[in-house]
This record gives C-alpha cells, sequence and structure tokens, in this order.
C-alpha cells in the first residue's frame, strides 16, 4: 500500500460500487445507518461524480415496488436502501411479489452499530441503536431472496455489491439481500485496497435453449395432437416473445391461455387467444404445454385430463421456493422459452405437411369464432350500466378502455374484479400489463410509479380494490408522485370490502352460520373517500357513484394525467 494514496470511507467505495454494476436509482428509505452514505452522497455531489440517483419514498413498499416497476421497463435490477430491521420489516410483504415474480432488486439494509462507547467512528449514539438489533435480521426476508450477505469490511465492498448483483440478474431473477453496520461503512481504505469485479468477468447466468432431442419429442406430439394447449402467465417477460408465441399457436393450432397473466402473453385479439380460464380446454386437451406458469390451474376446480401429455418450458422448472409443486410434465425443460419455443416452431415448419397446416388452420378458425364470442358476452356483461351507488364493475372498465390507447399500461390489481379487468380491457402490445405475482396486495402502485420512471411517455393505469388501495400505502405513493413528477391514474374499484375473504369462506361453507348472518368479516368503512386522499396530496380526485357521470370522470382523469398530475378515480361500484 502506498502510504501517498488517497483514502475513503467504505461509502464511498459503495457508491462507486453501486456504479460499477450499473444502478440507474436507489429507491431510498433512510434511518440513523445510512449516516456515512449520505455524507459521501454529498461529497459525490460536491464533486460531481456519477453516482445513483436517490428517490426517497415515505414508506418502504413504495420503495421496493418502484425499483420492481423500473427493473420490469428495463430488464435491470435497481436499489434499494431502507432503515435496518424495521425497514426490512416493512419490505418483508415487497420482496415476497419480488420473490414470486422474479424481479431482480438488491434491497440494502444498516444494522445496528456493534461497537456502544466511542471504540469506531458510527458508534451507537441513540437509543434504537440498542433496541433494532435483532438476532437474526435477514431471518424477516429470508424466504423471498435469492442471496444475503452482511457486509464484514469495506475492502471487499464492490466484490460484494457485484455478487449481489450477479445472483440477482441471473436466471431466474430474483431479489437479493444485503446488510452492512454503521461502523464498517465509516472504516477508511486506500484506493489501492479496493478491486474492481468488471461485468465482462464477473456476470449474471442465463438461462439458454434445450436439446435438439427433447424439442423434436415436443413437436413430434403437436404434430399429431388434435387439442393442442398452452398456457403461460410471465413468457411475456421478454416482450419479443409474445409475436413468437402467436406465430406457433397460429401456426400449429394451439389454444392459448393466460392464467393469472403477469403480463400480456399472446395479444389478447388474437385468434388463438383462449381466454384466462383453462377448465374446459384442460379437460379435452391430448397435448399441453406449460410454458412460463407457476399456478396453470387450481386442480380443486379444474381437474385436468390424465391422459394429457404434458411439455413443461420455464426459465423455473424446478419451482424451487414452492414445498409444493406437483403439475404434471411428461418432459420439463428448463431454459429460456424464447429461444426453446423458436427452435419448436423452426421443426415444425419443416416437419409439417399439408394435412397438418389444414388440421390446425381449422383450429385456428374455430377458436377465432370462441373469441368472437367471448368478446360478444364481454360487450353484453358491459351493456348495464348498474345503479346509483353500485356501478357495473364491467361498464366502468369497458369506457375506461375505449378511453385508452394500446400502448397504456394498465396494471390489475382488481383482485375479485380481476377477471373484470381481464374481460374488458384486452392488451395486445407486449409490456402493457402487469398483474400480481404474489399474495402482497398493494404492488401496482409503487409499480406503477418505477414504470412511469423508466417510460415518462407512457400512461399508467393502475387498477385496485378498495382494500388494495388501503394495502398500497397510497400517501406515499401520491407523495413520491407529486415530488418526483410521475403522473398515474389510480381507478379504485370500491365494492365496500374484501369480496376474496367473503367468497372464500361461502366456498367452504356454503350454507354456514356466516351466511346465515350475512358475518364476513370482509366489510370496510363505506363512508370513505379516496378522492380527498389524492387532493390532499395535490392531485386530481373524483368520487363517482352515478353510472352517468363515469365517462366524463374517466376523462378529466385523463387529462390530469396526461397533463402531468396524478389522478385517483374512487368508483362506487356493485357490492360484495
Amino acid at each position: 500500500m502506498d502510504s501517498n494514496e488517497a483514502r475513503h470511507s467504505t461509502a464511498h467505495y459503495f457508491l462507486e460500487g453501486l456504479n460499477d454494476i450499473g444502478f440507474d436509482y436507489l429507491f431510498c428509505n433512510f434511518g440513523t445507518d445510512h449516516a456515512p452514505l449520505i455524507e459521501a452522497m454529498a461529497s459525490f455531489r460536491q464533486a460531481r461524480r456519477k453516482m445513483p440517483v436517490a428517490i426517497l419514498c415515505p414508506h418502504e413498499n413504495t420503495a421496493v415496488h418502484m425499483a420492481a416497476g423500473y427493473a420490469i421497463a428495463t430488464g435491470r435490477g435497481q436499489g434499494v436502501m431502507v432503515h435496518v430491521d424495521a425497514g426490512t420489516a416493512n419490505s418483508a410483504m415487497a420482496l415476497h411479489n419480488l420473490c414470486r415474480a422474479r424481479i431482480p432488486v438488491l434491497l440494502m439494509a444498516g444494522k445496528a452499530p456493534f461497537t456502544t462507547r466511542g471504540e469506531l467512528l458510527g458508534t451507537r449514539d441513540t437509543y434504537v441503536h440498542f433496541v433494532q438489533e435483532p438476532f437474526d435480521q435477514a431471518s424477516v426476508v429470508r424466504p423471498y431472496t435469492k442471496w444475503e450477505y452482511n457486509l464484514p469490511s469495506g475492502v471487499i465492498a464492490k466484490e460484494a455489491l457485484r455478487r449481489a448483483h450477479t445472483v440477482m440478474q441471473s436466471d431466474p431473477r430474483g431479489p437479493v439481500y444485503l446488510t452492512f453496520p454503521r461502523e464498517t461503512l465509516t472504516e477508511l481504505w486506500s484506493e489501492g485496497q479496493i478491486r474492481s469485479y468488471p461485468a465482462e468477468r464477473f456476470g449474471a447466468v442465463a438461462a439458454g435453449a434445450a436439446d435438439a432431442a427433447s424439442i423434436d419429442a415436443i413437436a413430434t406430439k403437436l404434430l399429431a395432437a388434435e387439442r393442442p394447449l398452452l398456457i403461460s402467465s410471465y413468457a411475456g417477460r421478454n416482450h419479443a416473445t409474445v409475436p413468437l408465441i402467436d406465430e406457433l399457436a397460429r401456426f400449429a393450432g394451439i389454444r392459448v391461455v393466460e392464467f393469472n397473466p403477469l403480463y400480456v402473453n399472446l395479444p389478447h385479439d388474437s385468434p388463438c387467444h383462449g381466454g384466462f380460464m383453462p377448465a374446459k380446454a384442460l379437460a379435452e386437451a391430448d397435448v399441453g404445454l406449460l410454458v412460463d406458469v407457476d399456478v396453470p390451474w387450481i386442480p380443486s376446480d379444474m381437474p385436468d385430463n390424465p391422459a394429457t401429455w404434458w411439455a413443461h418450458i420455464d426459465v423455473d422448472a424446478e419451482k424451487r421456493n414452492f414445498p409444493m409443486w406437483t403439475f404434471p410434465g411428461n418432459l420439463r425443460l428448463p431454459g429460456d422459452s424464447h429461444l426453446i419455443l423458436a427452435d419448436l416452431l423452426a421443426v415444425l415448419k419443416a416437419k409439417a405437411g399439408s394435412g397438418f397446416k389444414a388440421r390446425a388452420a381449422e383450429r385456428v378458425k374455430r377458436l377465432a369464432e370462441e373469441g368472437n364470442a367471448r368478446r360478444e358476452q364481454a360487450v353484453k356483461a358491459a351493456a348495464a350500466p348498474g345503479s346509483v351507488g353500485q356501478i357495473n364493475p364491467h361498464y366502468l372498465c369497458a369506457a375506461l378502455a375505449k378511453a385508452l390507447k394500446p400502448s397504456d399500461i394498465v396494471l390489475n390489481e382488481a383482485i375479485r374484479n380481476g377477471p373484470v379487468v381481464a374481460q374488458q380491457m384486452p392488451r395486445t402490445e407486449p409490456g402493457t400489463l402487469i398483474g400480481l405475482a404474489g399474495g402482497g396486495l398493494g404492488f401496482s402502485g409503487g409499480m406503477a410509479l418505477g414504470l412511469k420512471l423508466a417510460m415518462p411517455e407512457r400512461t399508467v393505469v393502475q387498477i385496485v380494490g378498495d382494500g388494495t388501495f388501503y394495502f398500497s400505502n397510497p400517501q406515499s405513493t401520491l407523495a413520491v408522485s407529486g415530488h418526483y413528477k410521475l403522473p398515474v391514474l389510480t381507478v379504485v374499484l370500491d365494492n365496500s370490502g374484501w369480496a376474496a375473504v367473503k367468497e372464500a369462506t361461502l366456498r367452504v361453507y356454503p350454507d354456514g352460520e356466516a351466511r346465515a348472518g350475512d358475518a364476513f368479516g370482509a366489510t370496510l368503512a363505506p363512508d370513505m373517500n379516496f378522492a380527498l386522499v389524492a387532493q390532499a396530496a395535490g392531485a386530481h380526485g373524483e368520487l363517482v357513484s352515478d353510472p352517468a357521470t363515469v365517462e366524463g370522470a374517466i376523462a378529466r382523469c385523463l387529462d390530469a394525467v396526461r397533463g402531468g398530475r396524478s389522478a385517483v378515480l374512487h368508483a362506487k361500484v356493485t357490492k360484495l
């Protein structure tokens, strides 16, 4: 070590390491643990040095989901800074969602200082430093992370960050967790002691293609199939896969069902789109493809055909994070579904004869007719506006769909009205639909902001229920939206409570005491006005309960959003 070399804090090299791994943003909810990083950021700004832009989020749920939305839009995971165990706990639900959605994000949290009497710079100096030290801080988010680490020394700060980035960006992608005590961030190191770890030598691992024999086996089955079925949920995370699935389905006459879609996996106006419920097709299929899907159907409600031959093509074919996962797969191919399906289509084209092409064309014709019938049914469902205080959600969603452009992005977190959104608001372009992968409600507010940050030219619409609106920390998301000028439209389909809770109780106890007494523990405060929550944050807010006012309210809200101001449309829809 050269004694004349400049010496800097671990926090300084940490910021350099964040630059090295290509972070554009840090979504932050700072605490006392971040003092060395805040000081280093101030020094970087003074020296006009590059570093990730800090976005301050009043709640961790907003921060983590905002980072996720940006990662969805760009393919590049970002960083989130939260405060010790408390911020980690507030982040846990969002980490659950990111784990299930396979979204790369680096969650970083400080740890309580480990010195007590001033032995090191950064020692404990306030009450919370004594009470914010659990025995196992990482256990709060361990079930939802691919990797976790506590930085033991600043000398490996850049190495630890590269390792975190490599793991989170490797297929299947997902969140990772890194902690650091305050004293570690204040350590001083000479520039010669800190090594760099470039991406070209220490980069992520990408999923690949499948072997030719497996591709040939699937092609052989499809060439002989009479009722082929493809079910997908998240293949559309790669936008190039969407037209590929469409081409494959049209060529081979395959019905494609999106069950709980997280993305657009097939244009919803494709003749081969088989809707969102696989039950009937599942019972009839002779050959099936599961493509990037976690829950292809609900076995208790949708029995599958035991004679169906299934191929499972998935970036996460093992489903290691699911303690039980027993959906059928005669042939399982882990890998990149785009590469695998492209090879499959090429083999089919090479082997298909005129007889196969004629049968496939006939199937496509029948599927298109079924699709037309579903669309006619959707029009009928939306025809009745509803009544004052109980707007028909089909009517409202159909009106909203007419006001949107094909490129506008819809986040569907309407839960029990989620099927209504899917039916009435078809999306035809890749990347224009985001669904809920996990069970943590409240994802769409922060994620909408992250999408808007990455794609400021796009209109982003978040559709939620009243229960979900509470979960989404709306004061936080609206504050971030206003402060950073990220306008989004939030539509609240207020059915007066948790319909999922009521329906679950009725499924288990259809003739029980809860039904007899109409006591489901599901009704929420009936007099809340979410439009006023929006107005308190400086956003545009409207409460609508009369169907006759819906179209005008939608137009005013979209005008506000396209003019640079967020809007909340609180609609009183059919009660649960």
